[in-house]
C-alpha cells in the first residue's frame, strides 16, 4: 500500500530536512522535497543523502507537481522562506515568504489539503507587545516586526488567521513562529549559522570566540537573551501536529526559557570538553536598531492544544549536537 504524502519546502535546508528525516524516521509517510540545491560544493545536498525520498521538485515546477500529485498529498509542511533576516532585498522576500506562501495556501484551500508554515518570532519586532502567541487578527495586527524578514512572515500569519477567522482556508492551518533554533545540517548557512555551529571550531580547540558586546543599558556584554530550542523537538512537534489534524492556529515555538549568548558559548566549550573562553566585539552599526535584546516563547497555548512532550535543555541539545553531529569526522554519513 503507499503511503501518504509530505510534501516539505525547503526541504533540504536546515529546518525542512530535519523534519523530512523525521517523517521518513517515523515510517508514516512518503517524503516529497521541494527546494533548490546551489552549488553542490556547499553542501546542501547532503542534508538528504540518507533519506529515500520519493520524489524532488524544484520551486518553479511546485504547482505543476501539484496538479500532477497534488491528490496523493496528506498535508504540506511549508519551511521555504527567505530566511535571512539582514537580505537586502524587500522584493525577493515578499515573493517568497508572502506571494508563494499565500498561493500555496489558496491550493490547500481549493484542494482540502492541510498546510504547516514557519512563521518566526521575527513577527513580534522588540516585543512591545510581549510574546504570547494570541493568533486573533485583531492581536497580529499590534505587532510590529523590525526588518523586511519579520514583516514578511507576519503578513502571512495575518493573512491566515483573518481567513480562518472567516471560515475559509485549509482543513488545518498552523504556523510556527521559531525562535532561535539551533542543530545538525547548518553548515551551508554561511552567516545564518546558530552560535553554536559559527564558534564550534574555535570552541572545541579551546580559542577564545567573539560575541556582540550589549549596547542597550541592563544588558551585560553577552548577555543578550534568547530562546534557543533544538531543530529536534521541532521535528517532534510537526510529527504531532500531523497526527492532530484538529489543531489549527499560530504558535509559539521555543523551549519557554530565555538564556544568554554568553550561556549558549559556555555550553558549546563544555560539550568540546574545554573551559570557555569569550571576548567581545562591537555590533555592527547597520544591525543595532533592528537587534532583539530578549526574546522568550511563551508555551501555553501549544500545551493547551494538547502537545505533552518536554523541551530539550540548552546544555542538552548543545551536548547531543556536539556529540553526534560537529565533533564526528563526517557528520552526513
Amino acid at each position: 500500500m503507499t503511503r501518504p504524502i509530505v510534501l516539505v519546502t525547503g526541504g533540504a535546508g536546515f529546518i525542512g530536512s530535519n523534519i523530512a528525516a523525521g517523517l521518513i524516521e517515523d515510517g508514516r509517510y512518503d517524503v516529497v522535497i521541494c527546494d533548490r540545491l546551489r552549488q553542490a560544493s556547499a553542501g546542501k545536498w547532503r542534508n538528504l543523502a540518507k533519506h529515500p525520498i520519493v520524489d524532488f521538485v524544484a520551486p518553479e515546477q511546485m504547482f505543476d507537481w501539484l496538479r500532477l500529485y497534488g491528490d496523493a498529498l496528506a498535508a504540506v509542511v511549508h519551511m521555504g522562506a527567505v530566511s535571512s533576516t539582514t537580505e537586502p532585498d524587500a522584493d525577493l522576500i515578499v515573493q517568497s515568504n508572502f506571494v508563494l506562501s499565500r498561493d500555496l495556501w489558496l491550493w490547500c484551500a481549493e484542494h482540502g489539503k492541510r498546510l504547516i508554515y514557519a512563521s518566526s518570532a521575527a513577527t513580534y519586532g522588540e516585543g512591545e507587545e510581549g510574546f504570547a502567541d494570541d493568533d486573533q487578527p485583531e492581536a497580529l495586527a499590534k505587532l510590529r516586526p523590525l526588518n523586511a524578514y519579520g514583516w514578511s512572515k507576519w503578513l502571512f500569519d495575518l493573512h491566515a488567521m483573518r481567513q480562518r477567522a472567516a471560515g475559509s482556508g485549509p482543513p488545518q492551518i498552523v504556523g510556527l513562529k521559531f525562535f532561535n533554533v539551533y542543530g545538525p545540517n547548518e553548515g551551508h548557512k554561511g552567516a545564518m549559522k546558530s552560535v553554536v555551529a559559527q564558534i564550534w571550531p574555535q570552541a572545541s580547540q579551546g580559542q577564545t570566540v567573539r560575541l556582540f558586546k550589549s549596547h542597550r543599558e541592563g544588558y551585560a556584554d553577552g548577555g543578550q537573551l534568547r530562546d534557543f530550542i533544538y531543530v529536534r523537538d521541532v521535528v517532534e512537534v510537526v510529527k504531532w501536529l500531523l497526527a492532530s489534524p484538529q489543531v489549527s492556529g499560530v504558535f509559539n515555538l521555543g523551549s519557554g526559557k530565555a538564556r544568554s549568548f554568553a550561556d549558549l558559548a559556555a555550553a558549546t566549550f563544555r560539550a568540546a570538553g574545554q573551559q570557555p573562553s569569550i571576548a567581545y566585539f562591537d555590533m555592527p552599526q547597520s544591525i543595532r536598531d533592528k537587534y532583539q535584546y530578549f526574546t522568550e516563547a511563551q508555551m501555553g497555548r501549544l500545551g493547551a492544544a494538547g502537545y505533552g512532550q518536554p523541551f530539550t535543555s540548552l546544555e542538552d541539545g548543545v551536548g547531543d549536537y556536539v556529540r553526534n553531529f560537529l565533533s564526528r569526522p563526517d557528520p552526513y554519513r
